[in-house]
């Protein structure tokens, strides 16, 4: 009695065992299961993959939907991983490659992308909403500081309304491709596979058909043959001799089956899912090209980096060659002062031999190039291997600046000048449809440090790095600037009016334009006197409460900083859009003093406009024996 009162108490305990030992296999294995699906859901997508996996489930599958909705979700899972790095990497694909996420702007959402803003406007001027956060990545390009969209849908000519242009979403990358379209390739494969496509649609519905087994057979054995080809082959090349006999074969099918009144629901559904899944297959390769092309803006070319090590390497060995006798030039202010803030030595070196060769007088031009530790010393040694006429240059490094007015850990960044990218209508023409896209440049903030880094001087022309002098620039030190602080060319296709929203409730005149970095003649008296350091502080700490990125206080803070202390130059002195512009007139570049590259297509990059990049590549040093090492070819 005792021994069979005990074996149920011993299967009791038995089954719990088993129980618990099975809910932790279990709670092992979901997540598992979880990680490993996200993991297969970030592979890129291709038309190899769906093939494959329809020739695993045979055609008797052909009429359901569900592969459609599992490629579908894949897509999404690829989309927001690119939007991830996107948004790591910059302003990217900024536009270059970002979508409207307005309603996540509103509710206080994590954004893939740009923040919008959905305001109604305050006058019939649009609404710029808040620029992207800058990207923190170390690049050894200018980096575009963020994108200022419009954020109404555009209407096109025929009254219809359009979503964003290419261009707005993408940035200078649609531009790019448009000038470097290739013919297309493969076009027996994408022939092939767009006949496999109507075929599957018409197949369900003649496989109901009794009478018509015999088409329904041949219709499955031409399925079947092209899935075994894209299941070994994805380029002409590789196709099978017979492929043309197999082509006319399943052309023939199609032929017959369109005879025959079928569900035409059916084929509908099956169309509709192909150019579904053609169109998400599109916009993600769309996106993964504008990443790709944004990732080569805004990393260093593998020659450039050699270059810049070789040089290095060379000023340690040569230390000798460091005999800095100029010392007292570099602070007398009866000099014409010129101020570079680069971190690359091909661009640096191009600025300066521009502006030496066309000078009248080179004896009495002092250009101080600042750059940070990693590119120091190549620098150094650069310009004490090559001579540029009588010019002095000074060499110096930012994070060796000892200022103590200011908080040091900020200094020590090198911030070139910024640049925006901004898509308005013209002032002109504010209810046409077509949207104008431009690379406003505006200084970094190390610019407002000049006073405190050049204390004995009293004027400085700021050169941006990615410009080209090709007129003297002597006049510009004769220049009567009417106690005005900085004086820049201006943009007037874009005004402050145009910004009122975005600028906030600040007193400015309405109908200002816009200034542009790239040539600034500076007046550090009137600079010092009008303290403009200590209102661009106050400006950016202000308004970083109002916006959602550094990158929009830096604009917002540069806009109103000079707003009344702009003396402007004439339009002569300087022509922007060299970087993005692909239609500039050849007669305005000649008779430009200063070519600025600004925008993404740097003129020592593979990307940049051929037809530009010549004025920038004359200045060269090309016979230098350190680029032929590294196979500088820009």
């Amino acid at each position: 009695m005792k021994g069979g009162g005990s074996l149920p108490t011993k299967r009791g305990w038995r089954g719990l065992v088993v129980a618990v030992l099975g809910l932790v296999i279990l709670s092992m294995l979901v997540p598992l299961v979880f990680l490993l699906g996200l993991h297969n859901g970030f592979h890129s997508s291709g038309y190899a993959t769906e093939y494959q996996s329809h020739s695993s489930k045979g055609v008797g599958n052909f009429d359901a939907l569900d592969h459609g909705n599992s490629g579908t979700k894949s897509e999404g899972d690829q989309l927001e991983h690119l939007d991830n790095l996107m948004r790591r990497l910059g302003p990217a694909l900024s536009k270059d490659v970002l979508e409207n996420f307005t309603k996540e702007a509103e509710n206080g959402t994590k954004s893939r992308g740009a923040v919008q803003v959905n305001a109604e406007p305050k006058s019939d001027l649009p609404v710029l909403p808040e620029v992207l956060q800058k990207s923190d990545s170390g690049t050894n390009n200018k980096m575009v500081g963020g994108a200022v969209d419009v954020t109404v849908y555009v209407k096109d000519v025929t009254g219809g309304e359009s979503g964003k242009s290419c261009q707005m979403e993408f940035g200078s990358y649609c531009l790019w491709s448009v000038e470097h379209k290739e013919d297309m390739k493969d076009l027996m494969v994408k022939k092939l596979k767009d006949q496999l496509f109507v075929a599957r649609a018409y197949y369900p519905s003649i496989a109901k058909l009794p009478a018509h087994e015999k088409l329904s057979r041949e219709l499955k054995q031409n399925i079947q043959d092209f899935e075994r080809i894209f299941s070994e082959t994805t380029t002409d090349s590789d196709l099978p001799l017979q492929i043309e006999k197999k082509l006319q074969k399943m052309e023939a099918a199609i032929s017959k089956a369109k005879l025959f009144t079928v569900d035409c629901n059916n084929v509908d559904k099956k169309l509709r899912q192909i150019l579904d899944l053609t169109e998400d297959e599109a916009h993600f390769h769309m996106k993964q090209s504008a990443f790709l092309y944004q990732l080569a803006v805004q990393t260093m070319p593998k020659s450039h980096h050699c270059l810049s090590m070789r040089l290095m390497v060379e000023y340690f060995r040569y230390p000798s060659l460091d005999m800095d006798s100029q010392v007292e030039k570099y602070v007398n202010p009866e000099l014409h002062h010129y101020v570079i803030f680069s971190n690359n030595v091909l661009a640096a070196s191009v600025v300066i031999n521009s502006t030496v060769v066309h000078a009248k007088e080179s004896s009495n031009q002092v250009f101080h190039v600042l750059t940070d530790g990693q590119n120091y010393f190549a620098m150094k040694f650069w310009f004490l291997h090559n001579s540029f006429k009588e010019a002095t240059i000074h060499i110096l490094n930012i994070e060796d600046l000892n200022l103590d007015f200011h908080d040091k850990k900020n200094l020590l960044h090198l911030s070139l000048s910024e640049e925006f990218r901004v898509s308005f209508r013209s002032i002109n023409k504010p209810d046409a449809g077509q949207m104008r896209t431009e690379y406003i440049s505006v200084f970094g903030q190390i610019h407002y440090h000049l006073p405190e880094i050049f204390h004995n001087l009293k004027k400085v022309v700021v050169l941006d790095d990615d410009v080209v002098v090709q007129q003297d620039l002597s006049p510009l030190w004769s220049l009567d600037m009417e106690g005005k602080v900085n004086g820049a060319v201006q943009y007037c296709a874009l005004r402050l009016g145009q910004l009122t929203s975005y600028l906030g409730g600040n007193n400015f005149n309405r109908s200002s334009c816009i200034w542009m970095s790239g040539l600034n003649m500076v007046d550090l008296v009137q600079w010092r006197e009008q303290n403009i350091t200590e209102a661009y502080q106050q400006l950016l700490r202000s308004g970083g409460m109002r916006v959602a990125s550094k990158s929009a206080g830096v604009l917002l803070a540069n806009l109103l900083t000079f707003k009344d202390t702009v003396h402007p130059l004439d339009g002569l002195w300087a022509l922007s859009g060299l970087g993005h512009n692909y239609n500039i007139d050849a007669q305005a570049i000649k008779n430009a003093a200063v070519l600025h590259y600004n925008g993404n297509m740097k003129p020592w990059l593979e990307l940049g406009i051929p037809k530009h990049k010549k004025h920038w590549k004359k200045f060269l040093k090309q016979d230098d024996q350190f680029m032929g090492e590294c196979n500088v070819n820009p």
